[in-house]
This record gives C-alpha cells, sequence and structure tokens, in this order.
C-alpha cells in the first residue's frame, strides 16, 4: 500500500516550479512553495496567479475552485519552513551544485521520511543524492511544461533508490492525473534523449541554410503531425534550458550527434533565449509571447515568375500515384496518367474513382465535381501521349535505375519548357536529372502519403535546377491545397532526415533495455504530443523502409549516429516488418 502523500514543498516557483505547484494544489494537496527572495515568491505568484485565471476564462476552472486552489499554496522564503511535509520537489535552474546544496540542506530540516524529488530534465539524479544523508529516497519526478496540462511524468529511479519510494511516487502521479512512467538514471531520460537529438539535427540544417526557419518548422507539422515545430518548440522551451540538456546528454554518451549546434551558443551569447526573452529563432511581440511579429523568411524564387500549367502528366500506378492523379484532377487539372499497360492504367484509374465515391460518401465532394474530377483524368501507356504536358510527375518504384529509365524517355518526348519531377523520397535527384538533357527542368517533388489529405510537398531543388521550375512548383502547389517546404538534395530531404534518425535512436534505447516500447510510446505521445509513439509508427511504416532509409541517411552522411540499429536488422531478417506481417516491434496477429 503506498502512503499518502498530504503535503509538499515545492523549491523553485520559475514557470516549472509554479506549474507543479498548481498542479499539487488542484489535487488538493498542502504547497509550501520556496522562493530565494521576495522577489522570487512575487514572480511565482504572479505565474500562478495569471495561469488560474486563464483556466476560469478557459472554462476549466471556476472562481470559487480558484480561491481554493490558491489557498491551499503558502508562500515562504526559507527552507525550514519544509520542516513537516512529506515529500519536496526541487525545480530550480539546472545547476548539478545548486541541486545538491539545496538537498544537503533539507537533509537537516526534515524528517527520516520525507522523499526527495528533483524535477531535473537532464542532470543525474544519482549524483544529487549522494549529497544526502538518504540517497535511497532520493528520486527523479520530472515534469513537463506546462505542468498543469501536460500528462506525463517520468519517474527516474537510481541503483539505490528504495522499490518502496518508487511505489509512493508513482502512486502519487496518479493521483495527480499524471501518467508515470518508470527509467533508469541516464542523461535526457526518456522523451529528452529522443527529442533534443532531433531538435539539435534542425538547429544544425538551420545553421546549414539547408532549409528556413518555416520551412524546417512547417515540414515537421505538416509531414509528421507534430504539434510544433522544432525551431519554433527550441524557441519555447528555451535556447539555454536546450543547450544544457544537449550538454549533459553529450558528456554522458559522446554521442556527436548530441553535441549543442554551435548557432545555439552563439545565439544564447547574444542573450536570444526563445520566448522568454522575446527572440530566438522568430522574434516575438514580447517576452513570453506566443505572437510571432518578425517577417517570413523571403526565398530567392518570390520573384520569379513562374511557367505556366494546364496540363499535368502522372507516371506511375501505384498508391501515391493514384493519389497525385486524383489531387490534380479535383483542383481542375487535365491529367494523363501513364501505366505501362491498359490493364493497369484502368485499374489505377478505378482506385480514384473509389477515392472520389468516398469522398461523396462523406459529404466531401458532391457526386458533380466527382464525375468532373474523373472526366479530366486520361489513361495512356505510350511515353508519347505526354508529350504536350506541362508539368509531369514521375512516381515509380525506388529503384534509381527504373527512374532514370523513364526520365530518359521523357526527355525524347515531352515539349521544351515542361517541367520533369520526381516523388523520390530518398533517392538523388541529380542522378534523375542526369539522365535527361535538360537537368535545369527537373526537380523532386516529394507528395506525402495519402497525397489526397497530407497537406506538405518537400520541393527538392538540385545545383541545376532553374528557379522559375522552383517557382512553377510552388504555383501549383498552392493550386492543389498543399503547402510547399524547400530544401536541396540531399538523402532524406527534412522529414525523413529528421525523423528517421530519432525512430533508430529510440530502437537503440529500447536495445539496451533502458525502458519498453510501450513505455517510450508513451513518453514521446504524452510528453510530447506525437501523434505516434516511435514504434508505433516504425510498424505502421514498415521496418524494412525505415531500415533502408536509416541506411541511405548513414551511406551519405557517415556519421556514427545514423548506423542502424542492431535489432532493426535484426528484425527485418526474420521478417518482422511491422503491421504489413502481422509482427514488428508489437504483436498485431490476434489483434
Amino acid at each position: 500500500m503506498a502512503r499518502e502523500i498530504s503535503s509538499v514543498g515545492v523549491i523553485g516557483l520559475g514557470t516549472m516550479g509554479a506549474g507543479i505547484a498548481e498542479v499539487l494544489a488542484r489535487s488538493g494537496v498542502s504547497v509550501v512553495a520556496v522562493e530565494i527572495d521576495d522577489d522570487g515568491v512575487r514572480r511565482g505568484q504572479g505565474h500562478l496567479e495569471h495561469s488560474t485565471e486563464r483556466a476560469v476564462s478557459g472554462g476549466k476552472l471556476d472562481a470559487d475552485g480558484r480561491g481554493e486552489l490558491l489557498g491551499r499554496i503558502r508562500y515562504t522564503t526559507s527552507l525550514s519552513e519544509l520542516s513537516d511535509v512529506d515529500l519536496v520537489i526541487e525545480a530550480i535552474p539546472e545547476n548539478l551544485e545548486a541541486k545538491s546544496d539545496v538537498f544537503a540542506e533539507l537533509d537537516k530540516i526534515t524528517g527520516p521520511d520525507t522523499i526527495f524529488v528533483s524535477n531535473t530534465s537532464s542532470l543525474s539524479i544519482t549524483e544529487i543524492g549522494v549529497h544526502t544523508a538518504r540517497p535511497g529516497k532520493v528520486v527523479g519526478m520530472h515534469f513537463f511544461n506546462p505542468a498543469p496540462i501536460l500528462k506525463l511524468v517520468e519517474i527516474v529511479r537510481t541503483v539505490v533508490t528504495e522499490p518502496g519510494v518508487i511505489t509512493d511516487v508513482v502512486a502519487f502521479a496518479e493521483h495527480l492525473g499524471k501518467t508515470p512512467v518508470v527509467i533508469g538514471d541516464r542523461a535526457g531520460f526518456i522523451a529528452n534523449a529522443l527529442l533534443f537529438g532531433y531538435l539539435n539535427h534542425a538547429v544544425r540544417m538551420y545553421e546549414q541554410r539547408y532549409a528556413t526557419r518555416e520551412d524546417l518548422d512547417a515540414a515537421m507539422r505538416f509531414g509528421c503531425g507534430y504539434p510544433m515545430g522544432p525551431l519554433a518548440l527550441l524557441d519555447l522551451i528555451g535556447l539555454d534550458t536546450a543547450y544544457e540538456i544537449l550538454d549533459t546528454m553529450y558528456h554522458q554518451s559522446r554521442n556527436r550527434l548530441h553535441a549543442p549546434a554551435p548557432l545555439l551558443k552563439q545565439m544564447i551569447t547574444a542573450g536570444l533565449l526563445g520566448r522568454k526573452t522575446g527572440q530566438g529563432f522568430y522574434a516575438y511581440d514580447e517576452p513570453d509571447s506566443p505572437t510571432v511579429t518578425d517577417a517570413v523568411t523571403k526565398s530567392t524564387v518570390d520573384t520569379v515568375t513562374p511557367r505556366e500549367v494546364r496540363k499535368v502528366g502522372v507516371v506511375g500506378t501505384g498508391t501515391m500515384a493514384t493519389g497525385i492523379v486524383e489531387v490534380f484532377a479535383k483542383r481542375g487539372y487535365e491529367v494523363i496518367l501513364r501505366a505501362r499497360s491498359a490493364e493497369k492504367a484502368a485499374a489505377s484509374v478505378a482506385r480514384v474513382k473509389k477515392s472520389l465515391d468516398k469522398a461523396v460518401v462523406k459529404g466531401k465532394l458532391s457526386e458533380e465535381d466527382a464525375a468532373a474530377a474523373l472526366g479530366r483524368i486520361s489513361p495512356a501507356v505510350e511515353f508519347d501521349e505526354l508529350a504536350d504536358v506541362d508539368l509531369v510527375i514521375e512516381a515509380v518504384a525506388e529503384d534509381l535505375a527504373v527512374k532514370q529509365a523513364v526520365f530518359a524517355a521523357l526527355d525524347d518526348v515531352v515539349k521544351p519548357g515542361a517541367v520533369l519531377a520526381t516523388t523520390t523520397s530518398s533517392l538523388p535527384v541529380i542522378e534523375c536529372a542526369a539522365a535527361t538533357s535538360r537537368p535545369s527542368d527537373v526537380v523532386g517533388v516529394h507528395f506525402f502519403n495519402p497525397a489526397p489529405v497530407m497537406k506538405l510537398v518537400e520541393v527538392v531543388s538540385t545545383i541545376a535546377t532553374a528557379p522559375d521550375v522552383i517557382a512553377t512548383v510552388d504555383a501549383v502547389c498552392a493550386a492543389v491545397g498543399k503547402h510547399p517546404v524547400h530544401c536541396g538534395d540531399r538523402a532524406g530531404f527534412i522529414v525523413n532526415a529528421l525523423l528517421f534518425p530519432y525512430l533508430n535512436d529510440a530502437v537503440k534505447m529500447l536495445e539496451a533495455h533502458y525502458a519498453e516500447a510501450d513505455d517510450i510510446d508513451t513518453a514521446m505521445k504524452v510528453g510530447c504530443g506525437l501523434p505516434m509513439g516511435p514504434f508505433e509508427l516504425l510498424d505502421v511504416v514498415g521496418l524494412d523502409v525505415s531500415l533502408a532509409i536509416q541506411r541511405t541517411l548513414y551511406n551519405e552522411f557517415r556519421e556514427e549516429g545514423f548506423a542502424p540499429a542492431p535489432l532493426l536488422e535484426h528484425l527485418v531478417t526474420a521478417g518482422r516488418l511491422g503491421r504489413k506481417t502481422g509482427k514488428g516491434f508489437k504483436d498485431y496477429s490476434a489483434r
């Protein structure tokens, strides 16, 4: 039976400490809130009053409930006021010496059964605990920001933490309405260890001018369904906090992917810490405001006149090809669908019709519009039938030799000035362009699956792509309701280059027996607001596809941290490819 915890001390009333105090008081717990001085107390009170006012205005709390909540919190500047509490949560800045000093002082003040909790997101709980006379009663309890909203709490045990303490803290977290996952003591725990490598990679992309801040953020929001893009999220977290977490992770892992990007240090030195200072990767109308005020980064193609596109050709009959055909046909374009045989072409058109019929049943499309869209699609077998298209999109298998053969055939028949596009998600676009006599007309146009639903299109320019070709693709994306993002011609483009190393890191975490797959998935969904956990996503994508992408990234960048996790390779060898085979990281055969 877990012990009852009715009174809790909270040390530090910054954004996180004040949020934790609110969570505790909302659950009926008596809180003694400690700050270093009266100014700190006033700031902490201000955080709580502002947050609870917003809860009332949002209908999540009534005025009486707010009064009761605030009445459960007593403020002080003296640690001695914590002598009778059942548990103490430390939420001061990420400094090991400062945290250790606080816990050493608490040793002298509190009773022997008082549990000591650190909310650190990156420091070693073991190193903090050894500075007390009760390391067995020291545990990590990592809340996520904003604490009143986010459900995940990582419960961090050390090798000496008493099992009863873990039981008590897990039960307490559940009493607070949180979702606890219990893990060992290593830098970054689950969520930060996976999240911050991804964020650091995004900073490096921006630092290298591979993509603009807006395109990096839009790519992950529209391509992966993330609630925020990586650079906007870093601004919310605070660049100084992110740097400290990455630096701590790097010193433990020695993984170069965790070494903070130099740009982070430069921005911190310049005082550009993110929302809390009013400027980070973006500028905000005032400190702590979410409202971005600086102009969107201008592209060099904004001033270029696009080419006219009225007729579109699509080469291929797979899921992606038929989805692209549907996208263009619904938006009024005449579309020629080229297949290897009349039977394949007819089957592909039938799949488009089935999709359009579903849209009609769901009320998303009228019968007249569906019939009109279908009427704009012309099946074709010969490449000659694409001769007068303005834009042709290749969507055949991810095989370079096959794609090059398609582009060579298109080069022979398609009119001069037409844009030739490939939907490849992993192969070099320039290799396709090299199969033609007009490389300046060739561009990557990577749609996401399912094409009729997903808004994102990665527009990939090679060193030879003409500016008006990019402008043309941008204009076409706008016309069909897609959001284009721009990047250069290198493995993974934006989304896969950011996504798959994160998925690979999750596999390595599982492989090291640090946490179970379900706990890792829970941490990323509940703690980071991601639509799917890494193992759920890997099983959906297919472990064989994921391994191929990871190998492509490793072969391109030769980055040790990109080497595919051996466990991923073993599962693929064993034929456990995910949902499509019934087993992957999880077993779907009995579902």
